[in-house]
């Protein structure tokens, strides 16, 4: 539906254009925009490739399997249907590390993984407790270094691209403790009315 409403506004707009006589502006916008797309696209290639080989360091040195220690007795209570054990929490706490440090295409083939686990280990289609529960924390995603951000504000000669840190840190704490307390209440109110 999406896909449609936007081609729609597109042929409208262009017809517009067509009509008002600015076509020639139509035309240069569309050059411009794809000329900054591929830069744009470079640029986060860039940062994505220097995150994923310090993602890469971290793991060979330790420090993300420390992470996951710490991560693992939280994320054990925050998804109890799920076995300790089993390989759906290592899939959701790589998702969760990926995404504390901004690599949310990182984080996507992980988050993916786990909810293949989670179907399996519901054996329905119908989305699990955990599904919904990781859904809504994958969404809010807690991000402490958002380096996606900080590439597209280099790209645009930001004077401090890194000054929006601390700011995403406190907005992405607040949405993940919203998205598991509402998460919570949804259950425990579904559960309530059985």
């Amino acid at each position: 539906m999406v896909n449609i409403i936007w081609a729609c506004m597109a042929i409208i707009g262009i017809f517009y254009a067509m009509i008002n006589g600015t076509m020639d502006q139509v035309n240069e916008a569309i050059f411009e925009s794809a000329n900054d797309a591929v830069n744009l696209s470079i640029g986060l290639i860039s940062v994505l490739v220097f995150w994923l080989g310090i993602m890469k360091i971290a793991e060979k040195a330790g420090i993300l399997r420390v992470l996951s220690k710490l991560f693992r007795p939280v994320i054990v209570k925050i998804f109890p249907e799920i076995p300790k054990d089993h390989p759906a929490i290592g899939y959701i706490l790589s998702n969760i590390t990926a995404n504390i440090f901004g690599l949310g295409n990182a984080a996507t083939p992980m988050g993916i993984k786990a909810m293949e686990q989670m179907k399996e280990l519901s054996g329905t289609d119908t989305a699990s407790r955990s599904m919904i529960t990781f859904l809504a924390l994958n969404t809010s995603s807690l991000t402490i270094i958002p380096t996606t951000v900080i590439a597209i504000r280099m790209q645009y000669n930001s004077l401090s691209p890194t000054e929006i840190v601390g700011t995403t840190i406190i907005a992405t704490t607040i949405s993940s403790i919203s998205a598991l307390l509402i998460d919570r209440f949804f259950y425990y109110k579904s559960k309530w009315r059985k």
